[in-house]
């Protein structure tokens, strides 16, 4: 080994570090405020879950709330709407995944998975734009009694599954749970 390579650290390297490190400091304050800036603004957060009151929806009845903008359809189906989504075999389903927030992974998209679950089957919450360009869908219309979009002729059944036109997911299931008999917290 050399001197040169033992030797102690020298001023210029003692500047060389300091220099550097004044830099990352000059970095990040400059990065700072365009980081801080994509966070979500305070009626944003506000709209992360939104209670609804169902109490008066009765079967065969469907109400529409906004959650993030976007329209909820909660839908009391009555007896003979769980039985026809119940009938449907999967190889009917142009998707047969579930797309439910609230079951995990690729869960078959059978009404039990698209319901509210035991005990409230007749219930389902879905987020009501089309998944072929984001229309809202109309109500109790179409092929198959669910939902009908006009704007490209997509057809959904009662547990709000893809089933005619070029729409080519189910619609989604958003977390949700029932707070109370009548009171359904989305988000």
């Amino acid at each position: 080994m050399s001197a040169e390579e033992t030797a102690e650290p020298t001023r210029r390297d003692f500047l060389y570090i300091a220099t550097g490190m004044a830099g990352v400091v000059a970095a990040a304050s400059v990065a700072w405020p365009f980081i801080d800036q994509m966070r979500p603004d305070a009626s944003t957060l506000a709209l992360a879950t939104v209670d609804v009151d169902v109490s008066s929806v009765e079967p065969g009845m469907s109400i529409t709330a906004k959650w993030r903008g976007s329209p909820i359809f909660i839908r009391n189906r009555t007896d003979a709407e769980v039985e026809q989504a119940r009938e449907v075999p999967l190889t009917a389903l142009k998707d047969p995944i579930a797309r439910n927030a609230n079951v995990p992974g690729d869960a078959p998209a059978t009404n039990d998975n698209r319901s509210a679950g035991e005990g409230r089957e007749n219930w389902i919450v879905m987020v009501g734009t089309c998944t072929h360009l984001g229309c809202v869908p109309l109500g109790q219309s179409g092929d198959f009694g669910g939902w009908f979009c006009p704007c490209h002729g997509s057809h959904y059944d009662t547990a709000g599954r893809i089933r005619v036109g070029p729409a080519p997911l189910n619609l989604p299931i958003p977390t949700f749970e029932f707070i109370s008999d009548t009171t359904v917290r989305i988000g």
